[in-house]
């Protein structure tokens, strides 16, 4: 269905027309191709819906919770665990077996340990409750699979539990979002600009990409300005980079200033193009709609 924009900017109405657009102008028009609408223009004093919206004021609901529920401590939750995943049935699905009676010590209160750790078994969806509060909670703040394994090791115990870990950072959605891909794609035409390179930037989770019109005699810190400028000011600091081994990309100062942001430097293998595969399967497709543009704009391709 067709939606209908008002706005009391008026220039606003004219912009799919344009021909040249600025790089925060290409991204509005690149989200608002997914919908159907129309930009209609309506002067500021008839526009007063808009104007309802964003300053009457209104007081905030108030719910009052009527019910509270207590649930038990996680030590008593671990002891009902384990005290389930004893039954013989279960002890088959935990793949225990026989190692049960050789691995396990058993405290005066009932609470099985391996080795001085908490055992953790399957029922009662324990793995879960640890790994989520290990994870994503305010204290923890999205630590990697490495460090997570490190500091979950000092507590508790379950087999293949390096690998479960593995597997729950690796589907977290929100670390996801702030891992990308870059590369450079160099020798293009120079335009009348005297652009003659493009610097591509991948999100790892969305598939997103950056094109940055760039001239291979930038100097670092210029290209430091417009990653700063069209990345980190959108999208805030990543959490790691993977690139290839351009000088750019292994310099001191590149290297010196993500260290300083937090961000992991991830350098690609030789003849392993998998590592990168976002950012070249990206180039591949640019490179393709190169191709068409300077067939039919004669060679402006920016």
């Amino acid at each position: 269905m067709k939606r209908v924009v008002y706005t009391n900017h008026k220039s606003l109405q004219y912009i799919l027309d344009k021909k040249e657009l600025n790089m925060r102008q290409r991204r509005w028009i690149e989200l608002l191709s997914d919908y159907d609408y129309e930009i209609c223009y309506q002067p500021g004093k008839a526009n007063v819906v808009a104007d309802a919206l964003s300053r009457n004021e209104r007081q905030p609901i108030r719910v009052r919770e009527l019910v509270m529920t207590i649930h038990p401590s996680l030590h008593e939750q671990i002891h009902n665990a384990q005290s389930k995943a004893m039954k013989m049935r279960n002890v088959e699905a935990d793949n225990l077996g026989k190692l049960i009676k050789q691995i396990f010590k058993i405290h005066p209160d009932g609470t099985r340990y391996h080795d001085k750790r908490i055992w953790l078994p399957k029922f009662g969806r324990l793995r879960d409750l640890i790994l989520h509060e290990s994870h994503k909670s305010k204290y923890s703040i999205l630590p990697g699979s490495d460090k997570m394994y490190q500091d979950l090791k000092q507590l508790y115990w379950w087999l293949n539990m390096k690998a479960d870990i593995s597997t729950y950072v690796s589907k977290c959605l929100t670390c996801a979002k702030e891992r990308i891909n870059m590369d450079f794609i160099v020798g293009l035409p120079r335009t009348s600009s005297g652009y003659d390179s493009i610097w591509i930037i991948v999100d790892r989770l969305t598939k997103s990409a950056h094109f940055l019109l760039v001239k291979t005699t930038d100097s670092m810190e210029k290209l430091t300005q417009l990653y700063l400028k069209e990345i980190v000011f959108w999208h805030g600091v990543p959490i790691s980079i993977i690139s290839d081994r351009d000088s750019k990309f292994t310099s001191r100062f590149w290297q010196s200033l993500h260290e300083a942001l937090g961000t992991r430097l991830e350098i690609s293998i030789a003849y392993q193009p998998e590592t990168d595969g976002q950012s070249k399967r990206t180039i591949q497709t640019l490179e393709d709609m190169f191709r068409a543009c300077v067939i039919d704009f004669e060679g402006s391709w920016d």
